[in-house]
């Protein structure tokens, strides 16, 4: 590194770990006042929180579910660096990122959180007056944001990440001996099978190459949280977790496929019958069937509860009309996971019937090779390797034995079974974008030369780094805690919803501070940059809007205040 870098005086605070948790204190009681005042907000005249109200009252409710992501983003960072510290981890580096994370947001939570680029949810927003701020801003909130975050922690930082660059240790995640080998086991995958040329297959638009999906398939990435009975592995979410973003590091299609796997043998654990799950989870888990979600209709998005595809029972199977749309990897899948109304008299979510509706994958003539269905591919910015298509049905007949659970009508209920899943894999995903995109930026900035020395060397470059591996850091600390409750079989909805809405952000973030670290050359399509660039821009989209998961997250916050 630089002569300039490690002159720095880096400015480590005195009783860190106090200060840090009287600031979570201190956010966690104004976050209880904005609860109760967001409340008030949205209250009906019978005293109840109203869903009109909660949708008219969208900036401070969503603001709330910010604020409240915050707070749990610090909570879970303390206790990283407190599980670090008793095991002797601890280091310069993991005291640095916990004092700037605990620095930066804290100054966010009294200036104003930023939801999007122009959307700053600001204490007045939230109904929080200046003595609700006064009292958020104790003495040791008031020492972490004036120093935690100064100029020569910034560039320590950048210093420190840089010398990990070869070895890839951007600090210490807290994952235990059996993670910590998943982890390595799946990031030289990553390097050596998919990085080096993951930027070809997205700039020709290509389908991952089926050897590389063979490969997944015998490190049992589509099994992984299948039960050893049904031919998985038998882990949990958090190996899901830690393979999903190191593949998502080396091209986010990789990260993805895996996905499909994973709601659809969801769906059949917990919504199956014995056959079902006798007959479809071992060529799931073990990739001899890949599987597509087909849930999304045109003009629906979000609103599951206005899907019109219809399926009626004819004989020994069920016959589908209708179209959907953003329908990924559906030409080569073996199954589609197909939610489809299947009582046109029963409203909303509980005419919805949930199907395992068998086709043939693609050959070298056809994409859709099966009788009663055509598909069309959907062109899009990033996010390539699986494809989009649109998809049509005209009587395609799916046999009666493969609606799920072998009773109608409980479709949407089976799908939300999986929805805490899927999220926390999201969020999982959103970090290794935004990994690879701090880590292109990090190369790029110590290889490029300006003004007779490496980019890195100016500050303003070296903040962009240095807040990146703090921010994922905290982003990783979260989608964590999600995965462990998940294994440990506590309901974890918030928290999902909460790694997912902070990964997203931080995703994006890294990827467009990464971009402008290269200048120019990031906007050259031969640049890796521009890719993750792209791919980093839908994670804010799928899975749940943005918008949507904050209003979901907020109204789960108000349900106490009921």
């Amino acid at each position: 590194m630089t002569e300039m870098l490690d002159d720095a005086a880096p400015v480590l605070l005195d009783g860190l770990e106090n200060l840090c948790a009287q600031g979570l204190e201190a956010a966690e009681t104004l976050k209880q006042k904005a609860i109760l005042s967001v409340a008030e907000m949205t209250r009906g005249e019978n005293g109840r929180i109203s869903a009109k109200l909660v949708e008219e009252n969208q900036y401070a409710t969503h603001g709330l579910a910010w604020l409240s992501t915050y707070v749990e983003a610090l909570r879970e960072t303390l206790n990283w660096s407190r599980e670090l510290k008793s095991e002797g981890k601890f280091g310069e580096l993991e005291q640095l990122m916990l004092q700037a994370g605990f620095s930066e947001y804290l100054s966010q939570i009294e200036g104003g959180i930023p939801m999007t680029l122009g959307e700053i949810i600001r204490p007045l927003d939230l109904g929080l007056d200046d003595d609700a701020v006064n009292e958020f801003k104790i003495a040791e909130v008031v020492a972490l944001m004036s120093n935690g975050y100064a100029p020569a922690v910034k560039e320590r930082i950048a210093v420190l990440i840089a010398e990990g660059m070869d070895t890839g240790h951007f600090g210490e995640q807290g994952l235990d001996e059996t993670f910590s080998m998943i982890r390595d086991q799946f990031r030289r995958f990553a390097n050596e099978e998919v990085m080096p040329f993951a930027h070809d297959w997205h700039l020709n638009d290509e389908l991952i190459p089926m050897s590389v999906v063979k490969q997944m398939s015998e490190l049992g990435v589509f099994g992984l949280t299948v039960p050893e009975e049904h031919g998985g592995l038998g882990l949990g979410k958090m190996s899901m977790c830690v393979v999903s973003e190191e593949l998502s590091r080396g091209y986010i299609g990789v990260g993805s496929l895996g996905t499909r796997s994973e709601i659809a043998a969801e769906l059949i654990l917990t919504g199956g019958t014995d056959a079902q799950k006798a007959k479809w989870l071992t060529p799931i888990a073990t990739g001899e069937i890949l599987p597509t979600a087909v849930f999304t209709e045109p003009n629906t998005g979000s609103d599951l509860a206005s899907l019109k595809t219809r399926a009626v029972r004819d004989g020994d199977v069920y016959k589908v009309t209708g179209n959907k749309t953003w329908i990924t990897h559906a030409a080569r899948a073996d199954v589609m996971t197909m939610l489809v109304r299947t009582n046109p008299d029963e409203p909303g979510y509980k005419g919805l019937s949930m199907f395992l509706a068998e086709k043939p994958h693609m050959n070298d003539d056809e994409d859709f090779p099966a009788e009663g269905m055509t598909g069309g591919e959907i062109e899009v910015l990033g996010y390539r390797g699986m494809k989009e298509y649109e998809l049509a049905f005209d009587n395609f007949e799916i046999k009666t034995e493969n609606l799920l659970g072998e009773e109608e009508g409980n479709g949407f209920k089976q799908l939300m079974q999986t929805f805490e899943s899927a999220r926390i894999q999201t969020a999982a995903r959103a970090l290794g974008v935004a990994q690879n995109a701090m880590e292109l930026g990090l190369r790029y900035a110590l290889d490029r030369v300006q003004f007779s020395r490496p980019i890195i060397e100016f500050p303003r470059v070296a903040g962009k780094l240095a807040w990146m591996s703090v921010e994922i850091m905290m982003a990783r600390q979260l989608t964590y805690a999600s995965a462990r409750a998940k294994d440990e079989g506590r309901r974890c909805d918030l928290e999902a919803g909460m790694a997912k809405l902070l990964g997203a952000r931080v995703a994006w973030n890294a990827a467009d501070n990464a971009l402008q670290i290269h200048g120019g050359n990031g906007f050259a399509l031969e640049y890796p940059i521009s890719r993750v660039l792209c791919d980093a821009r839908i994670l804010n989209i799928f899975e749940g809007a943005g918008e949507i998961q904050a209003q979901v997250i907020a109204r789960r916050l108000l349900e106490g205040a009921n």
